[in-house]
């Protein structure tokens, strides 16, 4: 698995910040520096990671997904109540999920609607038929879902293997394949994406369609890890979804995402609300002491890249004056 100079330079900053929060939580516990330590920690990354990894895919074209939160929510309430015991069942009917997915993608595309506007609308639906599958906390997990998720490898964690896991996935199908080049390339210039003979509302509806997979997926992990299910379990993962792509080194226009960098960005969002919990930061200022984080880390991005920038035109002049 290859990665790119200008990829490589977008990894730096939010790897440098997810290194930063690990060693000030091992610094103020020490005992989190060990297997069980380090499981705690990261005990919620990997279906953070799948939603936003789905939220990446969304913004690949150019769009973002305001229902990501609620989608999640409602494919851990249909694993909870009918995978255990009507498996088919919930095949079925998150089946018909990525389908409502792909066909809201279409129309986004084919009436050229704001995606914000639409997905807020569709978190609603998604919200509704989450209460009715499970008007009240409850369902459980099957038994192969909750092996899996609490499953002990050696000497690495699930969470951290699993996390990596889904950033090679998600690297070769977005910035490796057929699909995935096509997909940015309609977030970059659509038009030049439809002159190459690509139908860009064909395309855009696979995106959706694609990122509702990996919604799923972040669902089912949930209820894997918390046993149960109830509507309002993820609602937070729409922001925290956004800010892990914008942490990666991801942007909200031109295509320009990386799945790697995303993931790295859930693992630093979840890390930082267990940083927050050792400084005994309430929960109710958690939100806002995160929201800081992603400042200062955009801050120093974009220092980053002026510095980089300013290199790159003195070089040039320079160049020019010989």
């Amino acid at each position: 698995m290859k990665i790119s100079s200008a990829e490589a330079l977008r990894l730096l900053i939010p790897a440098i910040s997810l290194a930063v929060l690990l060693a000030a939580v091992f610094y103020l516990q020490p005992r989190a520096m060990s297997y069980t330590g380090l499981n705690l920690l990261f005990n919620l990354a990997v279906p953070i990671a799948l939603a936003t990894i789905a939220q990446m895919i969304i913004m690949a074209v150019n769009d973002l997904d305001l229902s990501i939160g609620t989608f999640v929510s409602f494919a851990a309430c249909v694993t909870a109540a009918f995978m255990p015991e009507a498996p088919l069942t919930a095949g079925l009917i998150l089946g018909g999920a990525v389908c409502v997915y792909a066909l809201t993608g279409f129309i986004i595309t084919l009436r050229d609607l704001p995606s914000i506007v639409v997905t807020l609308g569709m978190s609603f639906v998604w919200g509704g038929l989450a209460v009715l599958i499970l008007p009240a906390p409850g369902g459980s997990a099957p038994e192969w879902l909750r092996g899996l998720m609490t499953a002990k490898p050696p000497f690495v964690p699930m969470a951290i293997i699993a996390s990596l896991a889904v950033a090679a996935l998600a690297h070769v199908i977005v910035m490796r394949s057929t699909f995935g080049v096509a997909i940015r390339g309609v977030g970059g210039n659509s038009r030049s994406v439809a002159r190459a003979g690509w139908s860009v509302l064909r395309l855009k509806a696979g995106a959706y369609a694609l990122a509702a997979v990996f919604a799923i997926l972040a669902g089912m992990a949930l209820v894997g890890l918390t046993t149960s299910a109830d509507a309002n379990i993820a609602l937070r993962y729409t922001l925290l979804s956004i800010a892990g792509v914008i942490l990666g080194g991801g942007e909200f226009t031109g295509g320009r995402v990386s799945p790697i960098g995303a993931v790295i960005g859930a693992l630093t969002l979840t890390l930082a609300g267990s940083f927050l919990s050792f400084l005994r930061i309430s929960p109710d200022w958690q939100i806002g002491a995160q929201g800081a984080i992603l400042i200062i880390v955009l801050g120093l991005r974009l220092l980053f890249n002026a510095r980089q920038n300013g290199g790159q035109s003195g070089s040039k002049t320079g160049g020019a004056r010989t």
